[in-house]
Order: structure tokens, then sequence, then C-alpha cells
């Protein structure tokens, strides 16, 4: 396995500083986040550190001679829009742009892009999958077209009271994931897995290692805590940030030495990427970098 992590936490540098950060500090690969150029209101999106829209072939070697140089991978391209977003213009806007990541990752030499499924919140999770069927074949099949697998995160989007009820992301549990699989077959289509949403959720996040095993392709690292005492207050029906916090790898209630020994029974080999959304470390720019330097001494117990 590869340890790196996640460019959003570092939208402050350039894509040569992030690299040149990774490099320095033994990192093996980075997650760069691959937005539309502007500015975006939800936490961590919005973040451009490579523009996908403007990537031609100088770009394309530009960046494969500088990460070759520091010797840094790319472990995949990340854009997390809402492709089932009630609003037609937006889900067409989100799809075309998921497949310009897709033919900058196919064009970088790239294995994986990862994004997610979205979610209209005010429907139901059958008549969500009528639609996810509609947006998401055509995109898989570019995918497959291009030699990309496409790595859907499994994060609910159900934090704030605007993605109350249903959430704005459908591959939440395994069930789901079974029917999105039955739906789209497709070797191309899978998870880019995250242990902390299932923890949260109260779901084993390492029984569905075994299960979901061939659609495993990219792995984030990132804990959460759950505060027993909110969660009494308020119930399971809450908003979930009412009683859980997301926490740097060690930080919170993950038990990464069993999540790890697991990725090493199913033989996983790829990329996982520290992703940092704890609050206490985003104050300035050196504690969001603390964070990246923290999360990597503890989790090289356990990936060297």
């Amino acid at each position: 396995m590869k340890l790196g992590f996640v460019s959003a936490i570092l939208a402050d540098l350039s894509f040569e500083e992030v690299i040149t950060f990774a490099s320095d500090n033994g990192f093996s690969c980075v997650e760069f986040l691959c937005w539309p150029v502007g500015k975006a209101e939800r936490r961590y999106a919005g973040v451009t550190h490579i523009d996908v829209a403007r990537a031609d072939d100088n770009t394309i070697k530009y960046i494969k001679d500088f990460t070759k140089e520091k010797g840094v991978e790319i472990s995949a391209l990340g854009y997390y829009p809402n492709p089932l977003d009630p609003d037609p213009e937006k889900r067409e806007f989100y799809a075309e742009h998921i497949k310009k990541v897709i033919k900058t990752a196919s064009r970088l030499g790239l294995k994986t892009m990862n994004t997610f499924v979205g979610r209209d919140k005010n429907k139901s999770v059958e008549e969500n999958l009528k639609m996810f069927k509609e947006v998401w074949a055509p995109i898989v099949k570019y995918a497959e077209e291009n030699n990309v697998q496409i790595g859907i995160e499994n994060c609910p989007m159900l934090f704030t009271n605007d993605e109350w009820p249903g959430g704005c992301n459908l591959a939440t549990t395994p069930a789901i994931w079974r029917q999105m699989f039955e739906i789209i077959p497709s070797k191309n289509f899978g998870l880019n897995y995250d242990p902390s949403h299932l923890l949260w959720q109260q779901i084993d996040y390492i029984k569905p290692l075994y299960e979901f095993k061939d659609r495993i392709f990219h792995i984030h690292i990132k804990d959460c805590k759950i505060f027993k005492d909110k969660l009494n207050e308020c119930g399971i029906m809450a908003v979930p940030l009412a009683y859980h916090s997301p926490k740097l790898p060690g930080f919170g209630d993950i038990k990464w030495g069993k999540f790890i020994s697991a990725l090493t029974d199913i033989r996983y080999s790829g990329c996982t990427v520290i992703e940092v959304e704890d609050k206490a470390f985003e104050d300035t720019l050196d504690d969001r970098k603390k964070s990246l330097l923290l999360s990597k001494k503890y989790m090289s117990q356990f990936i060297i």
C-alpha cells in the first residue's frame, strides 16, 4: 500500500507546492482535486489543483514530468459534486465535468478518478436508483472507453440542514452498493472507501471490505469520533454532525490496525490517502500541514 493525502486541505498551495510538500515529507502519493475554477460554498469543495478544462498536451507532459522528478504519484483525480441533483442543468454540468476529469486521468496514465454518485435528497432510495441508471450508465461507459476506474466515495453528504433529509450522495451502505453494482456491473465502477462514514452510521466498517474487495479502487484515511452523550440527547435522526466529528487518524474511534489488517487480507495494494476534515487543525496553513504530518506519523506504523 502507498500512503498519501487529499490535496483539498492544502488549497492555499499550488500544484507544484503540494507535490513538493509531499516529496519533502515522505508521502508516496496525492489525490488531486479538480473542481471547475471558481468558488464553492461547501467546505473542502471548489479546490482546483489541476484544471482539467485547460489541460492541453503541454500541461499533461509537465504534470507527468514534475511528479516523476519529485517521486510522488498521483493516486487519483477527485471531483465531488451531486450528479443526481434535482436540477437537470446542474446534473448535466456535473456529468460533463466528471467526463473531463476521466479524460484527463486517462491522458495522465492514471487508473482512477473519484467522485460521488449524488442524490436527490427529497426522493427515496428506489427513486434515486432509477435516476442513477439514467445518469451513470453513459458516464461509466465513457470511463470504460478511456480505461479509467470510477471510485465512488461512500460519504452520505448529510451533515447540514440544507442536505436534510436524504443527503446528497446515494452510495452510503453495503445494501445500496449491491443494488448499484447490479444495475451497473462494470468492472470500472467501484468504491473510494472511507471507513469513517460507516462508523458514524453504526455500520461495521471492516466486514464490507471482504465482500466488495474487487470494487475497492481507492481508500480515504479519515477518522471520526462519536460523542455518546450528544447522541443520547439528540438521537440518530438528528443531523449527524450533532453527535459526531471528523478527526485525524488515531484521534477518533476507528481501529486502524484492524482496518489495515483487513486490507492486507484482501491483498489491497493501492493508494490510501489521508483526508483531513478535523476542525481542530484548520486555523492556519501551518496547522493544516501539521495535521498531515501527524496523520502520517500515526499511519506509518501500519503503512510504510
